[in-house]
């Protein structure tokens, strides 16, 4: 029965996606004696009320008696730290609740294992590790950060049939449909930042919005390691855009990981894209291939090259979405 309850923590848990980051997606169920579901919850968005308490407070008052008899199954470790929050396992404690059923340890460093010893130095039963694997891919963002220490990357590019991106005077070129184009800006709904290079905001002046998508706009970053950028290029963007100087793939990562960006969307250009790739330093890509289009008689830029198979392939009409997955997903 734990794995039933487990399951629709995690379908509360993903209605925060999206609105969350850069803390991870949370749910909540509460069984009482009987195994009735007494109350559910879910974090609905980034400093509000972790899913526990809100499990809790959809208690109904004539139930609020059974609390010490029932069981509370968490997608995650309940926190321990006062962060914008009061410590959710303080909460479990006050409660006297008879059971927890946990479906992972948090790997935040202020919480780790913390949250579980209050409990169990509380006289509370507790479970770990239903659904693990579950869990864990359901914030494979935030597991990856603080597990890695660098922020979880996607990459991203559109290319032609024949294994092209571009054409070879650097003009634009569109090779998205309008259906392919939302789901990319999904994508960016999905990231806490985004990051392109100094060649692809001078040539293509990207907005880097979720315009075409509801949702939270990710942080516009331009790896601009040369200095080629002026004041007057970076006003394409719909946030205020923010430059980066990092030499390397590796500094840049750890510098984001320390400013609090747990997933980054990389968008290119193709030497950006490249050096993510030669640095192994990536956990998923998204290539679209617009089969109907050929360039090579344009002379354009190649596209990259990722050895990884693809794992998940979808069609839309002409277009074809490849993932490429080496990390949680």
């Amino acid at each position: 029965m734990d794995e039933i309850y487990m399951r629709r923590a995690l379908e509360l848990a993903a209605l925060g996606c999206g609105y969350v980051s850069p803390n991870p997606m949370v749910g909540a169920v509460i069984v009482g004696p009987d195994g009735r579901v007494i109350g559910e919850g879910w974090h609905r968005r980034y400093g509000g009320w972790h899913a526990e308490v809100n499990a809790v407070s959809s208690v109904r008052p004539s139930d609020e008696h059974l609390l010490e008899k029932s069981t509370i199954y968490v997608t995650l470790e309940p926190c321990s730290h006062y962060g914008k929050t009061p410590p959710c396992a303080e909460l479990l404690v006050r409660k006297r609740f008879h059971r927890v059923v946990l479906g992972t340890i948090d790997p935040f460093a202020k919480v780790r294992g913390r949250g579980i010893a209050m409990l169990r130095d509380a006289g509370i039963e507790v479970r770990i590790g239903v659904l693990e694997p579950e869990c864990r891919a359901l914030n494979a963002h935030f597991f990856t950060a603080h597990e890695s220490g660098r922020p979880y990357i996607t990459l991203k590019w559109a290319q032609s049939a024949d294994g092209y991106i571009g054409l070879a005077d650097g003009s634009p070129i569109r090779l998205s449909t309008p259906l392919t184009s939302v789901l990319a800006h999904r994508q960016r709904s999905l990231h806490d930042a985004i990051l392109v290079g100094s060649g692809t905001m001078l040539s293509d002046h990207p907005r880097l919005d979720v315009r075409l998508w509801g949702g939270n706009n990710p942080k516009p970053l331009v790896w601009d390691r040369i200095g080629r950028l002026s004041k007057n290029d970076l006003s394409c963007t719909t946030e205020p855009v923010e430059v980066c100087r990092d030499a390397s793939v590796d500094e840049l990562l750890a510098r984001l990981y320390c400013e609090g960006i747990t997933s980054l969307l990389v968008e290119g250009g193709a030497s950006v894209l490249a050096s993510f790739i030669a640095n192994n330093t990536w956990d998923a890509a998204r290539v679209e291939i617009a089969t109907d289009v050929n360039l090579a008689d344009n002379g354009g830029a190649c596209a990259p090259h990722i050895e990884v198979e693809p794992t998940i392939v979808r069609t839309y009409g002409a277009n074809r979405i490849l993932w490429h997955i080496q990390g949680l997903y």
